[in-house]
């Protein structure tokens, strides 16, 4: 391709040169007539103008409609040889009229003759080295007549002026090799430049496109994360003042706290969504490919979905399939998960459909809907983050915009072509398409159920907010657990050897912050602590970091990793798993708690 782009700017240089030599046969033409036209027939002289000018003429036209129309690059050597033959032709004339102009016995016709010939031999090197087969062609037809002559004619001059033509040809064969690969070198590196330049705004125009797309995003997460503060901060002043008028009653205390659950789940939703985004970006998660069998994961979906269906009264499709394929089975689960969400968002009456279709070694899993559609132009809108074409006023009851995004990354990962067709007003199509598995494999099983039977254990815990760290005493306290906290790791340390100074001190479990005083990590706390034990116990990092370039550094080490903010259900289930990771007690998937091994998508 780049040759092929070389070739045409060079033959795009003979035709632009092209009329430079028009206007120098133009000139020297005249030049010609006044001095010859006592030594050569005027016939003769008048045919060779006529001939001249006809050809001036074709060249012009030629060079006219050589710039004026598209070129296909196959075509570009037709017109190079056409602009050869032209110079061809040229140089033929010209060799003519010197082949009637030399008469030694005319020293001024004979001077003038072969000081115009001279210099058309030397003015083909800067019009013609872009393709040299126009210069040496026109070069040997331009002088073989006078050689002939000089031969032919029995003069004193002709030896040596025999001798000048040869030596001038030779010369300009010389500096058309060299001016050629000048020429090549040339309009190489222009080709590069610009290449580079190109480049150069495409990179710019996506590092705007991604600034745009950064303040839009910040802005409507920053929305998203002020109303559930918002209204905890409203159920915490109502809660102050029931507390200033007396004993807070029963009813009263369950119904705020309720509420304010619900405010800390929409705002641990949300987070958990920008960490599943955070993740992606990341390049952490890891793809663990199975056999998934459709008919285990369709019937799944439709118990998961059957009773949000009747609720919203939306009739509920799925078509069964006995094929298998060949993907991740959590996130391909995820990833249809958020297609029926977002499918019964948008459908008020009918129906939705979920089926798959043969692709060839492929399956094209698709979700149908009978919703309000969208547009040709904001198709690819829908997959940005916190996009909701049909949720303006972000009511979170409709989602968060979210669920698209990681969808798209997400099949982004797993290289599972992501497709949508849709028509305003009549429903939308979104599919997914998978390879097909031999049928080997293990089928995908029904996710485990987690226990949430508590396990009494001795914790370290280092947190460095205050606030935070006498609530997760009070609570892992309140669950058995013999806690040993501090603000840091001497603080944590202080306590234990006090702890051991009293009597037995057992510690089966570290958690830490990430983020600790005087610029300290969370690992580097697990580790000292687990020195100070002298050996290694499970640990669990909690921290609200999501940003890729952190979830990199954390996710490399073998801890187990919280994100903020943490339910005490979470915070249960995390510490249970971690207990029981020596006996080989598989995670349960749970929202707020991700491993280096997988990714949970909400």
């Amino acid at each position: 391709m780049h040759e092929d782009k070389i070739r045409q700017a060079l033959i795009e240089l003979l035709y632009r040169n092209s009329y430079g030599v028009v206007i120098s046969n133009i000139v020297i033409s005249l030049a010609a007539v006044s001095v010859l036209r006592h030594a050569v027939s005027v016939s003769w002289l008048a045919g060779w103008v006529g001939a001249l000018y006809m050809l001036i003429i074709v060249r012009v036209l030629a060079s006219r409609r050589f710039f004026s129309r598209a070129r296909d690059p196959r075509s570009i050597m037709r017109w190079a040889w056409l602009a050869a033959a032209f110079t061809w032709i040229s140089g033929l004339l010209w060799g003519t009229l010197g082949w009637v102009g030399f008469l030694p016995d005319e020293p001024i016709v004979l001077s003038f003759t072969v000081i115009v010939l001279t210099g058309l031999v030397c003015g083909t090197v800067p019009s013609l080295s872009a393709f040299p087969p126009a210069l040496v062609g026109s070069i040997l037809v331009t002088v073989l007549p006078i050689a002939v002559r000089c031969i032919l004619t029995d003069s004193d001059i002709s030896g040596a002026f025999l001798f000048l033509l040869a030596s001038l040809v030779a010369i300009n064969f010389y500096y058309c090799r060299i001016t050629y690969r000048m020429l090549r070198e040339t309009v190489s590196l222009r080709l590069e430049n610009e290449s580079l330049v190109g480049d150069l705004q495409e990179e710019r125009d996506r590092a705007q496109a991604a600034d745009r797309a950064k303040t839009r995003f910040l802005a409507a997460a920053s929305h998203d994360l002020r109303q559930p503060i918002h209204a905890l901060s409203l159920l915490v002043s109502t809660l102050a003042i029931l507390g200033q008028r007396g004993n807070v009653a029963s009813g009263d205390a369950r119904d705020l706290a309720a509420r304010a659950k619900s405010a800390v789940g929409n705002l641990s939703g949300l987070l958990n969504a920008l960490l599943d985004i955070s993740r992606l970006d990341a390049g952490i998660v890891t793809i663990a490919n199975e056999t998934v069998a459709l008919r285990d994961l369709f019937r799944d979906l439709r118990d998961e979905f059957a009773a949000e269906a009747t609720e919203r009264g939306v009739q509920l499709r799925v078509v069964g399939s006995d094929l298998l394929v060949d993907s991740d089975p959590m996130m391909l689960r995820r990833i249809l998960n958020n297609l029926l969400s977002n499918a019964f968002r948008y459908t008020k009456t009918g129906s939705i459909l979920l089926g798959c279709r043969r692709r060839g070694n492929f399956v094209e899993i698709q979700v149908l809907d009978t919703g309000c559609g969208i547009p040709a132009d904001q198709q690819a809108m829908v997959f940005e983050e916190f996009v909701q074409l049909q949720n303006p006023a972000r009511d979170r009851t409709q989602g968060l915009g979210l669920g698209l995004a990681i969808v798209r990354r997400t099949a982004e990962l797993l290289q599972h072509p992501l497709r949508l067709v849709s028509v305003p007003g009549r429903g939308s199509m979104f599919s997914i398409t998978v390879p097909k598995a031999r049928p080997t494999g293990s089928p995908l099983q029904p996710l485990p159920s987690s226990s949430t039977v508590g396990i009494a254990a001795g914790i370290m815990l280092v947190e460095d907010e205050k606030d935070i760290l006498d609530a997760m005493v009070r609570l892992l306290t309140l669950e058995g657990h013999r806690v040993y906290s501090g603000r840091s790791v001497g603080e944590v340390l202080k306590i234990h050897t006090q702890a051991l100074t009293a009597g037995d001190a057992p510690v089966d479990l570290v958690v830490a912050d990430y983020r600790l005083e005087h610029g300290a990590t969370g690992l580097e706390a697990i580790e000292g602590l687990c020195a100070h034990i002298g050996r290694r116990v499970p640990a669990i990092i909690v921290t609200g970091d999501t940003s890729p370039s952190r979830l990199k550094e954390v996710s490399a080490s073998s801890v187990r990793i919280l994100h903020k903010p943490v339910t005490g259900e979470e915070l249960r289930e995390a510490i249970r798993v971690a207990l029981s990771e020596d006996d080989a007690v598989t995670p349960t998937p749970n929202p707020a708690v991700s491993t280096t091994e997988g990714l949970s998508l909400r």
